[in-house]
C-alpha cells in the first residue's frame, strides 16, 4: 500500500519550503490519480491548520526540528487529529517516510513523539485563543477583532460552503445532486462536483460565489473596461450586459487565460488585453460606460478556500496593497464616460483596503459621487460599501462599491 504521507509530502514542500501557492503546487505535482481527493484534502487541511499544527509541535518539543521533519510530524499530526486515522499506522508511515527522505537519525524522535504528544493550553488572552482555535496569524486576528469585535472569530473560522457552478444551460441533470441554491440564476454550491464534458462545451463554469454577485450589482450599458480581468469569468458573465468588454490583465500568460475562459464559453464581445491598469492610457480616456476595478488585494476574505494566504500574506503588505488599489482606482476613473460608473470590489474583510479606499479616492475625485450597489447576497452596508463576509454570505468575504461620474465635468 501507498505510504499516504508522501505525495502530500511532496506537494507541501514545495508550498513551505519553495513558495508556491497550493494550486500551483497541486498541479505540478504527478500525484497518484487513485489517492488524488485523499492528497488534496490533506494538503489543504494541514495548510487550514497549520498555526494549530504548530502550536502543538512547539508545545511538545524544546527545539524546532528542522524543516522536512517538521512537515512529517504536521501531516501526520493532521491525520491523527482531523482525519481520526489509527495511531500505528500514521506512526509507522510518518516513520516510514522520515527514513524515505534520508533522516534516518530522526525517525527514533518521530515515533517517541506521534506516541506521546499533548494538546498544549492556549495562551492566555482572546487575541491568542482566537488565533489557535482559527488557525490564522495573529497580526490578522489582532485586526479583525478592531474591526469586527468578537464577530472575527465567526468570521476567520467560518469554512467554504462548496463548490460554486454557474450553469449557462442544461443545469437540471446537475441538480439531482445535494446543492445550496445562491440568490443568482443558474448559480448552485455542490459539495463535490466533478468536471465532465459540459465544461468544454461552455454549459457551466466554476465561478465563486463573490464574483457572480460582483457582476449581478453592475449595471450594464455600452462599453465596459474590466480592469483587473483575470481569469475572465467575471467579463464572460459581464458580456451579456455590455455590447463590448475590454479585459485588462498585466501579465501576458493570464491575458492567454481570458481568451481561453472566453472561447470555451463562446463569447465573442470581449477583447482580452496586457496592460497595467495603474498606468495612464491616452486612448482609455472617457471611454467607457462602466469600469469594474476588482483590485489586487490580501486575500483575506477567500482564506477558507486559500488556506495559504495565511502563509505567506504579511502585515506589512495591507499598506503596500492599499498603495495599488489607490493607484488603479485614481487612474482608471479616467476612463469612465461623464454619467458612467466606477466599480470596486477586493476580495478582502479588512476595512484598509476597502471603505478606506473608497474614502481617499472620493476626497480626491470630487467629479465621483457614492453610488452604493444592492445585493440578494447577505451582506452589511457600510458607510461606503457592501461588506460580504464568509459566514453570511455563503462562504465569501468581499467587497463592493461604486462611484457615478457626474455629467457636467
Amino acid at each position: 500500500m501507498t505510504n499516504p504521507l508522501c505525495d502530500p509530502y511532496l506537494v507541501l514542500s514545495k508550498v513551505y519550503g519553495g513558495g508556491k501557492f497550493l494550486k500551483q503546487s497541486l498541479a505540478e505535482t504527478v500525484i497518484e490519480p487513485l489517492n488524488k481527493p485523499r492528497t488534496v484534502k490533506i494538503c489543504y487541511g494541514v495548510l487550514e491548520k497549520d498555526i494549530y499544527l504548530e502550536h502543538i509541535i512547539v508545545g511538545n518539543t524544546e527545539k524546532s526540528p528542522k524543516s522536512a521533519v517538521k512537515l512529517v510530524l504536521k501531516i501526520a499530526l493532521y491525520l491523527l487529529e482531523f482525519m481520526q486515522k489509527h495511531d500505528y499506522m500514521v506512526v509507522d508511515y510518518a516513520v516510514e517516510l522520515t527514513k524515505k527522505l534520508g533522516k534516518g537519525g530522526a525517525a527514533g524522535f518521530v515515533n517517541a513523539f506521534l506516541r506521546s504528544y499533548k494538546i498544549p493550553p492556549v495562551p492566555a488572552g482572546r487575541d491568542a485563543e482566537i488565533s489557535i482555535s482559527a488557525s490564522t496569524p495573529l497580526w490578522l486576528v489582532k485586526k479583525l477583532r478592531r474591526s469586527y469585535k468578537d464577530e472575527a472569530a465567526e468570521i476567520l473560522s467560518a469554512p467554504s460552503k462548496g463548490i460554486c457552478v454557474r450553469f449557462v444551460r442544461g443545469e437540471e441533470e446537475y441538480l439531482k445532486k445535494p446543492h445550496i441554491q445562491t440568490p443568482f440564476k443558474g448559480a448552485h454550491i455542490f459539495h463535490s462536483f466533478v468536471r465532465d464534458g459540459g465544461f468544454f462545451e461552455g454549459n457551466y463554469t466554476f465561478q465563486s460565489v463573490g464574483s457572480i454577485a460582483i457582476c449581478n450589482a453592475v449595471q450594464g450599458s455600452g462599453t465596459l473596461l474590466d480592469a483587473c480581468a483575470a481569469p475572465g469569468g467575471k467579463s464572460v458573465l459581464l458580456s451579456d450586459k455590455f455590447q463590448s468588454v475590454v479585459s485588462c490583465e498585466l501579465h501576458p500568460h493570464r491575458v492567454e487565460l481570458i481568451k481561453s475562459y472566453c472561447s470555451r464559453m463562446g463569447v465573442k464581445n470581449v477583447t482580452a488585453m496586457q496592460a497595467d491598469s495603474s498606468v495612464f492610457n491616452p486612448d482609455f480616456e472617457g471611454r467607457f460606460d462602466a469600469v469594474l476595478c476588482d483590485a489586487p488585494c490580501s486575500g483575506t476574505g477567500v482564506i477558507n478556500e486559500n488556506p495559504d494566504i495565511k502563509l505567506f500574506r504579511k502585515e506589512s503588505d495591507i499598506e503596500e496593497l492599499k498603495k495599488i488599489q489607490l493607484a488603479i482606482l485614481k487612474n482608471c476613473a479616467r476612463y469612465v464616460k461623464q454619467g458612467g460608473t466606477l466599480y470596486y470590489s477586493t476580495c478582502s474583510v479588512l476595512p484598509e483596503e476597502n471603505d478606506s479606499c473608497a474614502y481617499e479616492f472620493l476626497l480626491g475625485n470630487t467629479e465621483f459621487s457614492l453610488a452604493i450597489p444592492d445585493s440578494p447576497l447577505e451582506h452589511r452596508t457600510t458607510k461606503f460599501g457592501l461588506q460580504f463576509l464568509p459566514h453570511i454570505s455563503l462562504g465569501a468575504g468581499f467587497y463592493l462599491t461604486a462611484f457615478k461620474r457626474s455629467k457636467n465635468v
